[in-house]
């Protein structure tokens, strides 16, 4: 049994997590969990055993300096609590680490017993795959469960996807069958711009969040960093004729297939989220700004820029689609490649 000293009762909490490695591309995930946690000041509450779920010579320790003595910093998973206040107080339970290399249900059944310990009510997974998607566009979100009831609930979709899955796709099935209320949210991030940071995904990740527990989050400077972002890799695609007329593909077919959102819940959702923000005020940190309205500075790879295939044309009227959202194993690429 998890014994937990020092942490309150919490307020209807909603746990979410986030992992880096394949399921978590440009850092997009990841990003949005250390953002909650910087932005809410989370305190750490306890930390997985390293030694039980980690290969060091996979994800190798640190070293540094502090005071003039040397000490290491162990890859792991750290669970911390973050108290929200307001009209609607809520409490969460940020889980950020790095995707284990090995015993991967002992692992999941840890994080599901501090859940149980905790009182928490649902558990949300954030990921990111690489797709087929311009960087131009707004930042496809797609939310995914396994439990039906909950698809209809909540306006997600249900998850048909089969193949390699990572830990993301295992800690959903792990909750489903423990009778967590669970969810994932998927950000498609340009296959072509693979390379991490990605604050414009990080923050559609949030934007979707947002949406999703009602809670309004405090962006900081994220918005900023996001419209930083795009303009860099603008300029990267301005230098190269064959990497602009590769996103002109993208945004056509892009554009094409989001005609039907032009209207109904998608301008409701936009809606909601001014109005929620207007009444509210910009909150500690900031405005907020969608994720696919914002854009930063592109890191190559060292080959120089990213060139990317040329898109098939036997069926252009086809539009791009990224990887089923449910999990990035297929049609994708790790984020670590």
């Amino acid at each position: 049994m998890i014994e937990l000293e020092g942490v309150p009762e919490l307020v209807d909490p909603v746990m979410i997590a986030a992992f880096e490695g394949w399921n978590d591309a440009g850092d997009s995930a990841s990003s949005a969990v250390a953002h909650l946690e910087r932005e809410w000041k989370g305190e750490v509450f306890a930390a997985l055993d390293a030694e039980d779920y980690y290969d060091f010579q996979v994800n190798r320790p640190t070293v540094f300096l502090e005071g003039g003595v040397r000490r290491i910093t162990w890859p792991t998973t750290r669970l911390s609590v973050v108290r929200v206040g307001g009209d609607k107080p809520r409490d969460l339970v940020l889980v950020r680490g790095i995707e284990p290399s090995m015993r991967w249900r002992s692992f999941c059944n840890e994080i599901l017993g501090f859940a149980h310990e905790l009182g928490v009510e649902m558990v949300v997974i954030l990921g990111a795959l690489l797709g087929d998607t311009p960087h131009t566009r707004p930042v496809p979100v797609s939310g995914v469960t396994s439990d039906p009831d909950l698809a209809r609930t909540m306006d997600l979709e249900e998850t048909r996807y089969e193949g390699p899955t990572g830990i993301v796709g295992i800690l959903q099935e792990a909750c489903t069958h423990a009778g967590v209320p669970a969810v994932s949210l998927w950000a498609a991030v340009p296959h072509y711009v693979s390379q991490p940071p990605n604050p414009k995904a990080t923050l559609a990740l949030l934007n979707r969040l947002e949406d999703l527990i009602d809670l309004r989050i405090p962006l900081g400077e994220l918005a900023e960093d996001a419209r930083a972002w795009q303009l860099g890799v603008d300029q990267l695609a301005a230098e190269d004729s064959e990497v602009a007329e590769y996103v002109q593909t993208l945004e056509e077919a892009r554009d094409t297939a989001d005609l039907p959102e032009a209207s109904g819940e998608a301008i409701a959702r936009e809606f909601e989220r001014y109005l929620r923000r207007r009444d509210g005020g910009p909150g500690p940190g900031g405005h907020a700004t969608d994720g696919g309205e914002s854009t930063s500075y592109l890191r190559d790879t060292s080959s120089g820029r990213t060139r990317p295939p040329r898109p098939p044309r036997e069926h252009p009227e086809d539009p791009a689609d990224p990887a089923d959202p449910a999990d990035p194993g297929e049609g994708t690429e790790s984020s670590e490649d």
